[in-house]
């Protein structure tokens, strides 16, 4: 498929940095569109796959990372291009299904990751999840699809999500080793590739006991010293 016709697509299957580009009136939760210049050159340097523009790989890639998108920084799921908002579903390991409104509020990581040894999604708010991982990962948490095996209206994928664990994860030390979830999800889409409902299906488990694998680590902040993520936190986004 050319440029010319993979950009008469419906917007939220072109290249998120479009999207960004052409949303407009947007509640933006921090106030400004995300930049997304640091996860990309990540993705050019780290992809296992570059899917050509307009291949079915790109295509769903591009709804996935729009949907993730929109998520992370809209704050009005209203306003969320990636799906069919009242009818929109989504669950993890075919537990509880979760509307936007709850994304919204909650966000992935404690919709996606429930209460466990490592992590209390209960105790979690939007915000203080999305830190934790921008700690983890301080130089971002990538994600690309990895093979796609049924195309619309139920599309069947594999994905990976990786990250370098270069900072604390609640504590732990960090190894600085790379860290990745392989995973499965299937999409229903509409005709014009709008997600009606999103299942995952990946290990949580087998994640965190990554991230806590280095051990407690003394905290080093008792000695009056401010958290060094805090003033990056405000102005960064998500990877």
């Amino acid at each position: 498929m050319s440029a010319t016709q993979s950009n008469n697509l419906p917007l939220w299957v072109q290249d998120r940095d479009k999207v960004i580009a052409e949303s407009t009136d947007v509640e933006w939760r921090y106030e400004t569109p995300p930049d997304y210049s640091r996860s990309n050159e990540n993705l050019a340097q780290e992809s296992t796959y570059n899917h050509l523009e307009g291949t079915l790989e790109a295509i769903v890639q591009n709804l996935v990372r729009t949907f993730e998108m929109e998520v992370s920084f809209k704050a009005n799921p209203q306003q969320w291009l990636s799906i069919v908002n009242d009818k929109f579903r989504v669950s993890t390991n075919g537990g509880v299904e979760y509307t936007a409104a709850d994304l919204s509020a909650q966000g992935t990581y404690n919709l996606f990751m429930a209460d466990s040894e490592h992590y209390k999604a209960s105790e979690e708010s939007f915000e203080s999840s999305a830190k934790v991982f921008h700690t983890t990962f301080p130089q971002g948490f990538p994600w690309e699809v990895l093979e796609v095996f049924s195309g619309p209206p139920n599309v069947t994928f594999k994905w990976r999500h990786w990250g370098h664990f270069k900072g604390e994860y609640k504590g732990h030390a960090p190894t600085g080793e790379t860290v990745e979830i392989i995973g499965m999800s299937i999409a229903k889409v509409t005709d014009d590739l709008k997600v009606i409902s999103l299942e995952h299906y990946f290990d949580n488990n087998l994640f965190l006991e990554k991230l806590t694998s280095g051990g407690k680590q003394i905290n080093a902040q008792k000695q009056g010293s401010a958290c060094p993520f805090s003033s990056w936190f405000k102005k960064s986004h998500k990877s």
